[in-house]
């Protein structure tokens, strides 16, 4: 994994030579900086993609989920469900995480270690753009689905979950996020069929929400990350909870997820000095037609109009 960064945002280009599958070491790279994320408000955005010039992920090492589902299944006693929630209680325990890892209950483990890493990317207060530069199957579309940005190179090289052609389901959270962003109906037909989709198709029913030609992928998903970068680090974690966890929940559960968020980033010292300047900025320009008023609203919407990172 090569991590790099340009002001606000940070590269992350994973590389697991010679085929780029996802495994645990993968896994735990990732967790580990995500958590380095999490106390460091000079990065906004977190740009990852393949180091390969036509993978971004594979799919997850088959080999290593036939290792340890094997093992697993066979050490815990009771219903699987019952074993997989005793592993998530213990791994909340300190100290209990690495000797999981060298237990018969290392699969187990693992489900739990990706699900941990991508809920904590939905919670970041970072915006995670995945530019998609070519193969994702499986756990590299997991990890896509991951992300809150989808942009995806028109390399004629697919993206999908066809774990149900080898006798699995998507285990690294693809059942969940998959439904909810194309809707159950959709989602389970494309799984159930196995079938990956080109570039186009992802973008027709939804999967990634831009598809560029390969040579100008990463200069789109830098300039989306450096836009996004700039907004305000409480207005991120606050739209990211909203969507991930209220948009899920009954609709009146939602709204008061929704609520809570809004009061949280009105009450912020961005938030204020965002609207103080705004409001000042509306009075200065009195009567306008709608054409100068909403070329001033692309300053805003590029964030540069006033400083909400709070870093100036």
């Amino acid at each position: 994994m090569f991590v790099e960064r340009a002001g606000r945002v940070m590269v992350v280009a994973l590389d697991n030579p010679p085929r780029n599958f996802m495994n645990g070491a993968m896994v735990s790279e990732l967790d580990e900086l995500v958590r380095l994320l999490e106390g460091d408000p000079t990065v906004g955005a977190v740009v990852i993609t393949g180091a390969p010039a036509d993978v971004f992920i594979t799919h997850f090492d088959v080999s290593e989920i036939e290792r340890g589902s094997g093992v697993a299944t066979r050490a815990l006693s009771g219903p699987v469900a019952g074993g997989l929630r005793a592993v998530g209680a213990l791994r909340r325990l300190p100290g209990v995480d690495e000797a999981l890892g060298r237990s018969p209950a290392a699969g187990l483990a693992g489900l739990h270690a990706i699900h941990d890493l991508f809920n904590r990317m939905n919670r970041l207060d970072k915006v995670f753009v995945a530019a998609i530069n070519g193969l994702a199957l499986g756990g590299g579309c997991e990890l896509a689905l991951a992300c809150d940005v989808r942009i995806m190179a028109d390399a004629g090289l697919p993206i999908g979950l066809p774990e149900s052609t080898l006798g699995l389901i998507p285990g690294a959270g693809g059942t969940q996020r998959l439904a909810r962003t194309l809707g159950p109906g959709r989602a389970l037909e494309l799984m159930l069929e196995g079938r990956p989709l080109l570039p186009d198709e992802a973008l027709e029913v939804g999967i990634v929400h831009r598809v560029v030609e390969p040579g100008a992928l990463m200069d789109e998903a830098m300039a989306t990350a450096e836009r996004l970068a700039l907004r305000s680090p409480v207005v991120v974690k606050e739209l990211k909870r909203a969507v991930y966890d209220g948009a899920s929940r009954p609709l009146a559960d939602g709204l008061h997820v929704e609520r809570t968020g809004f009061v949280a980033a009105a009450s912020s010292p961005e938030g204020q000095r965002a609207m103080k300047a705004y409001v000042e900025e509306v009075e200065e320009m009195g009567d306008v037609g709608p054409d100068e008023a909403l070329a001033e609203l692309e300053r805003w919407r590029l964030g540069i109009a006033v400083d909400m990172t709070g870093e100036g």
